[in-house]
């Protein structure tokens, strides 16, 4: 008995420490948006999302590769080409001054937040259920990731107006 309430608490704490990586790396992909260099952001944020990979992999002792995690983390952008063509599209509006550059860093914040939590998501249910980078399959898991996007879109709009909040100084009481 002893061991499986030790596995539960073990699932349990592996489990809350990959969720809070995963927040993490949100909130750097979506900081990297605020970079006003069209692509530079697209690189940016791939990398943050393969080191969030990495991560993930080493709080499950599996084995990452830079070239895998490239290689899984285009195919599963990719199967949802609305999501690719978003991201491009934001970070090219971030070229046409004013309006376009405004636009395009809150698109891009808000997509590079959610696509990071999809991929963090998707690969920690991979990893749970004993996967690893080498049998993930991106096609098995697209409506998983199409669905997973959804709620990243939710999380990073609130962490996003919580940001927002927090910076809006008070406005001043009268005496």
């Amino acid at each position: 008995m002893e061991t499986t309430q030790n596995q539960s608490i073990d699932y349990a704490k592996r489990l809350s420490n990959s969720n809070n990586t995963i927040k993490n790396y949100v909130i750097a992909s979506m900081a990297a948006a605020l970079v006003p260099i069209p692509l530079f952001d697209l690189v940016a944020l791939t990398s943050i999302q393969l080191k969030m990979l990495h991560s993930l992999g080493k709080a499950y002792d599996i084995k990452f590769t830079s070239n895998l995690g490239k290689s899984l983390i285009s195919a599963l952008l990719g199967s949802v080409i609305p999501l690719s063509g978003g991201l491009s599209a934001a970070s090219a509006a971030k070229g046409l001054p004013g309006v376009g550059t405004a636009a395009g860093v809150m698109s891009m914040s808000i997509l590079g937040g959610a696509a990071t939590y999809a991929i963090g998501k998707v690969f920690v249910q991979h990893f749970e259920s004993g996967g690893t980078f080498l049998d993930f399959d991106p096609e098995a898991v697209r409506e998983h990731f199409a669905a997973e996007f959804a709620k990243g879109q939710e999380v990073a709009t609130s962490l996003n107006t919580n940001k927002t909040a927090a910076a809006t100084p008070a406005a001043p009481t009268k005496p």
